[in-house]
């Protein structure tokens, strides 16, 4: 449904592009089958025909590219039900999840893909939910490019919070501001916000009263350059979440930056954010005031060293070429 790369939203839509740069840098063709008004330099471009929904033109207009371009491996990042017609070819095929998975419809795909199917999750998180449902799953984390991040590594004693997401529930906007208060911190809003329905009556009763008190400040959604800056001057970024997010692209950002995370032991987080040393996992506004306390102690060094070795585009680019060389050396 959107471009790659994305004109502004789109966070698997960056990845797709990211990829398919750092594989064409590597030596490789690359074909993408995506929306129409993509621009990524692919050596060859195809277009979906139909909405998301339309299952089986999706699923043929993928056929049609796959006998046209004749690709090593297929690696999806779109629908499992597109894959339909080429899973019993046994041409290799990875499926790579970035939400929560699971059910029947990875049991049967399984089954149809065999040995040539592989799935990655964007963290283990996500794995193990597959797992259950059958088929072989390995972790390839989200990443960053590095060069689009500034490492700044010292802030100032009053260095502001910043909470970047989406100004939704799930994502804890209102624990932040009463983490902010309780530390006697700053705190400035970077994210959207709906403008009807259940998360805009949430913003109106839980966010907008403390905006303009006690330095609790929300500047709207930014583009790439403000997130830069915004990041990198931070003392932390604090995205206290309440649902289990499969891996969150803003906190290896925020690392990239040199910006350690102060957010809930939930879902990926734990793979992202070591406790003391790039961040700190807490449960109740009490302990993200402790945490805010602690923040002197972190080592903002030891934030960007982690985004250089594990969430970097060109480590991960790196992890999925082998798993593709490995499942087209396997191919009968």
């Amino acid at each position: 449904m959107i471009p790659v790369p994305p004109f502004a939203y789109g966070g698997i839509e960056r990845i797709v592009d990211s990829l398919l740069r750092e594989y064409r840098d590597a030596g490789h063709e690359v074909a993408l089958l995506a929306h129409p008004d993509s621009t990524a330099p692919a050596n060859a471009r195809f277009a979906w025909p139909a909405p998301a929904s339309k299952i089986l033109r999706n699923a043929f207009a993928l056929r049609r590219a796959v006998r046209q371009f004749q690709p090593d491996v297929i690696h999806s990042f779109s629908r499992l039900a597109y894959l339909l017609p080429v899973l019993p070819s046994r041409r290799p095929v990875v499926m790579s999840y970035q939400r929560h998975t699971g059910g029947p419809q990875v049991a049967w795909a399984s089954r149809l893909g065999g040995r040539a199917l592989r799935f990655t999750g964007c963290s283990e998180f996500i794995c193990q939910m597959g797992r259950r449902a059958g088929g072989e799953w390995q972790a390839i984390p989200n990443f960053v490019e590095l060069d689009k991040f500034t490492f700044e590594p010292f802030v100032p004693p009053d260095a502001p919070l910043v909470f970047l997401s989406r100004l939704d529930d799930v994502k804890g906007p209102d624990l932040a501001i009463a983490i902010a208060r309780a530390a006697q911190r700053r705190l400035i809003l970077a994210g959207n916000r709906e403008e009807s329905g259940p998360q805009r009556a949430f913003f109106d009763r839980e966010i907008a009263p403390h905006l303009g008190r006690d330095g609790i400040e929300w500047i709207g959604e930014v583009d790439d350059a403000a997130k830069n800056n915004l990041l990198g001057r931070a003392a932390s970024l604090l995205v206290p979440i309440r649902w289990d997010e499969p891996f969150g692209i803003v906190f290896a950002e925020a690392l990239a930056c040199g910006t350690p995370v102060i957010s809930s032991p939930r879902g990926a987080l734990p793979e992202i954010v070591t406790p003391g040393r790039t961040g700190f996992l807490i449960e109740t506004v009490e302990q993200g005031a402790a945490a805010i306390a602690r923040l002197p102690y972190i080592d903002r060094r030891a934030c960007r060293a982690l985004v250089e070795q594990c969430f970097n585009s060109s480590v991960v680019a790196r992890s999925y070429l082998q798993l593709f060389s490995q499942l087209h050396s396997a191919r009968p």
